[in-house]
């Protein structure tokens, strides 16, 4: 059940966010009257909600009109049982979502490789968000052949020795089993100068999943915002993907207002759904 502060939280939205989900409601009754639905898959990914109990991130996961989400560990610990794992999949499907992936998931040992891939095998996911050490990318690729689950590796902008920009992973897995590739994480590839319109439409064979954010600057001092109030071409890079046939997940990480993160969510998703009903 969400406390009051949430619930405060959610009628304290701005006008932007409550357009934005009204145009999610229309969306519904165009869908609802036979007619062609949005080209992209929206989602969560639960690091949004770092600051809250799974059953809170669920339900404001819910709240936003969402129906896929990906586990960051604070509401799905690596170390769980798959008892443990199992009891939260079920909660998730309960509250109306699916957990279709899991990440960031970062993989510094053969152990955590594997534990990886157990977690996410016992989740019934298909797909893990994560960061193997490059010296790793032979032990993930068995695994990957094993278990017939895909990896997306996630980078993570200026300042990162292992995978700063998609190039930087997009030359380490693009002779491997294509079952592994990359996670774009929108606002750090904009952090790094590279255009993510661009980097989506280079890397298109192996773009496996999305982190839409928006960022206040093309530099490493750019600072997350809500998605529409900062400098990246958010309709030029749905345009992309939807001319790419992606058929991912575009999840929101909204790193800003960990403690109140709701109405910068809901803006930033409203302005997501607004430029699609456009496209």
């Amino acid at each position: 059940m969400m406390g009051n502060q949430n619930r405060r939280s959610f009628l304290q939205l701005g006008a932007g966010a409550v357009a934005g989900l009204s145009t999610l409601g229309h969306l519904r009754a165009s869908v609802a009257a036979g007619k062609k639905p949005k080209a992209l898959s929206l989602g969560m990914a639960s690091y949004t909600f770092r600051k809250f109990p799974l059953d809170e991130a669920l339900a404001m996961t819910r709240q936003l009109g969402l129906e896929k989400i990906a586990f960051k560990s604070m509401h799905m610990p690596l170390d769980s049982t798959p008892e443990q794992i199992g009891q939260v999949v079920e909660k998730t499907r309960a509250a109306g979502l699916q957990a279709y992936g899991c990440g960031v998931v970062y993989m510094n040992t053969e152990a955590e490789v594997q534990q990886a891939f157990d977690y996410a095998k016992a989740a019934g996911m298909k797909i893990i968000i994560g960061v193997p050490k490059p010296e790793l990318l032979d032990a993930t690729e068995a695994k990957i052949k094993q278990y017939d689950i895909r990896i997306a590796i996630h980078n993570h902008g200026p300042g990162d020795k292992l995978y700063p920009t998609p190039e930087s992973v997009y030359e380490k897995v693009k002779s491997r089993d294509p079952r592994m590739g990359l996670c774009i994480d929108i606002g750090h590839t904009q952090r790094s100068g590279v255009d993510p319109t661009k980097a989506v439409k280079e890397y298109a064979d192996r773009l496996f999943d999305i982190h839409v954010k928006d960022v206040s600057g093309s530099n490493q001092e750019g600072k997350t915002v809500e998605i529409g109030r900062g400098v990246v071409n958010i309709p030029s890079l749905l345009a992309a993907l939807v001319g790419i046939k992606y058929d991912g997940v575009v999840a929101l990480e909204y790193e800003k207002d960990e403690d109140n993160p709701l109405p910068g969510a809901g803006q930033s998703i409203g302005y997501l759904e607004g430029v699609l009903s456009a496209l």
